[in-house]
């Protein structure tokens, strides 16, 4: 049971990536990034396609040479969601993607080189309704930025980040949208904080190299989630040194727990304690694997006793309050007949989810044909 989330947004410029809308009053989407070798293109398809189910709604990747290029047309062709080309330095790579039918360009105007090289980036891009992500990273930062604050600041991000601004709005173009990632979750919070000020474009947040699985969602939950909590943000990616999957799932789990966007269930677990009448951590892990193909946005409480198991069960779709031998199950708050045997939890509420989802879907079928 999901209410409205308090959270008021930053008004931002609206634009188009593929098929999916960014910015406005569109819902926050959420990115993720191959990690295969790109001209590998039997592995980057199947790894976007392992993506694309875990529910993202765009994908990045990078496309280093000529090569990795005319391997990404074919890459393209079978995307099931839109491309976002990373490329760095050669305009004429981009050129080529653009040819090729990318979603979108990460490309900073300021590290093409000449003049007539940016703009014919920037025509193409045009021409072809390409937007262009600005990205800017505190680990690189331009040799002059750094020399003038010593050390990344967020006001050394946000200027590195108007530098390309101010070339696409000299070149009047803008479908854009900017990020201004770092490692360290005050500098970049810093660093968005001052750049939504200053312009009107969609935000791409990120916490880059955030680290491990563990790590590296906790530091991105900080930090992103104090930017969302502001209304900043209007697509996100969760940077992990893990399978690009766990980043969509973290992502989501951001966003369901600021009540921003749902997809899945959301588990109401204790941490269990001796008063536990049934295994609550053995059930939940084997829960979220039973379910993890669930999509249907879904709250499920799991309580192992009856102290806080009722009170949650109140604001859940499903719950089970623990008790001796077998545990209270409720359906919208409403405590039911059926009691849970404590030695296969996770077997039966299984069922019982399956079985509430289907009941939902032909009830939501039979409303649509009348």
């Amino acid at each position: 049971m999901y209410s409205e989330s308090p959270i008021i947004r930053r008004k931002s410029k609206q634009i188009r990536v593929g098929n999916v809308l960014i910015g406005g009053d569109a819902p926050i989407a959420v990115q993720s990034m191959t990690n295969t070798r790109t001209t590998d293109v039997e592995a980057t398809l199947a790894q976007i396609q392992a993506i694309a189910k875990a529910g993202a709604d765009l994908v990045r990747v990078s496309v280093p040479t000529m090569e990795a290029a005319e391997a990404f047309k074919f890459i393209k062709q079978q995307s099931p969601i839109p491309l976002v080309a990373d490329i760095h330095f050669d305009y004429r790579i981009a050129l080529k993607v653009a040819e090729y039918g990318v979603d979108c360009l990460r490309i900073n105007p300021g590290n093409i080189g000449r003049e007539d090289r940016v703009r014919a980036v920037v025509d193409c891009a045009r021409d072809n309704n390409i937007p262009i992500r600005i990205g800017v990273n505190g680990g690189s930062l331009e040799a002059d930025i750094q020399e003038k604050y010593r050390e990344p600041t967020p006001e050394a991000l946000v200027e590195s980040a108007m530098r390309h601004v101010d070339i696409l709005d000299r070149l009047n173009f803008d479908n854009f949208k900017v990020s201004v990632k770092a490692s360290d979750v005050f500098l970049a919070v810093g660093a968005y904080r001052l750049l939504a000020k200053q312009i009107e474009q969609p935000l791409h947040l990120g916490i880059t190299e955030a680290g491990g699985a563990r790590a590296g969602a906790v530091k991105s939950a900080i930090g992103l989630g104090m930017l969302l909590a502001e209304g900043i943000g209007d697509t996100l990616r969760i940077s992990l040194a893990a399978d690009p999957v766990e980043e969509v799932k973290v992502a989501f789990d951001i966003l369901k727990s600021l009540r921003i966007r749902s997809r899945g269930i959301n588990f109401i677990a204790c941490p269990s304690c001796s008063r536990q009448e049934f295994d609550v951590i053995k059930t939940m892990n084997e829960l979220e694997q039973r379910l993890e193909d669930v999509i249907d946005p879904l709250t499920v409480s799991v309580i192992g006793c009856v102290v806080n198991g009722p009170g949650e069960a109140l604001i859940s779709d499903l719950g089970v309050a623990g008790a001796n031998r077998k545990s209270g199950f409720y359906i919208k708050g409403e405590r039911q007949k059926l009691r849970i045997d404590n030695e296969s939890v996770a077997e039966q509420l299984e069922q019982q989810v399956r079985e509430f989802l289907a009941a939902q879907r032909q009830a939501i079928a039979i409303k649509q044909v009348d």
